[in-house]
């Protein structure tokens, strides 16, 4: 009696253990399911997220290429941008190249962007011309009315009262504002006639373009 209640005991061990390694079986198919069936739903969420971001880009983040800006308004007296800043830079309207969406409208090329704006380089100018700083270098530097007019008034005094440094200051000073080395103590560019000799300094930035080596 005692063998055949092992035995039945054994049985309903094993009988338990059956079911219960199913059960798990089971609980991991689904959960795997509903593993890749989030994973799905997040995709199309990610994919439906992005196409409507690509709609609310807005046109003043477009990138390099993405646009081209017109050229700054030029006055005519100067020669130089209206509205130039000290930094030399000017504000200028831009149009998205045709084909390019963004703010909710797609564009054509020539059509202006209203909140697209970008800062070019330009001419800052406060008033001094360059051909009446020349003709006072020439004919009244050794009086030092030269440097005067251009806001060096101390160098001025010295060039007064030593004649143009005994006409070597004179002679120099003709030679530096000719080359347009010597500007206006402010810092501006000289008002220049447009074809007149424009020196226009090199500088590397971001306008700076590398031209390819082809050998």
């Amino acid at each position: 009696m005692e063998s055949l209640d092992i035995q039945h005991v054994r049985r309903k061990t094993v009988h338990v253990a059956e079911p219960y390694f199913g059960v798990n079986s089971m609980s991991v198919q689904l959960i795997y399911r509903q593993f890749l069936a989030a994973t799905f739903m997040m995709g199309l969420f990610l994919c439906s997220f992005a196409e409507g971001s690509e709609d609310n880009v807005k046109c003043n983040n477009l990138q390099i290429g993405q646009y081209v800006c017109e050229d700054p308004v030029i006055d005519p007296e100067t020669q130089a941008a209206v509205n130039c800043l000290p930094e030399r830079l000017v504000t200028v309207s831009c149009m998205p190249v045709a084909g390019t969406q963004c703010d909710g409208e797609i564009y054509n090329g020539s059509t202006v962007a209203p909140d697209l704006k970008r800062m070019v380089p330009c001419r800052y100018t406060t008033g001094y011309s360059y051909n009446t700083s020349l003709l006072l270098s020439i004919f009244l530097g050794m009086f030092g009315v030269d440097r005067l007019y251009l806001g060096y008034p101390a160098l001025a005094l010295l060039k007064f009262c030593t004649v143009g440094l005994l006409f070597i200051g004179h002679f120099l000073d003709v030679i530096l504002i000719a080359l347009q080395v010597v500007g206006p103590a402010d810092g501006s560019d000289y008002i220049l006639d447009y074809y007149g000799p424009v020196l226009q300094k090199s500088n590397l930035d971001n306008y700076t373009y590398y031209m390819p080596n082809t050998d």
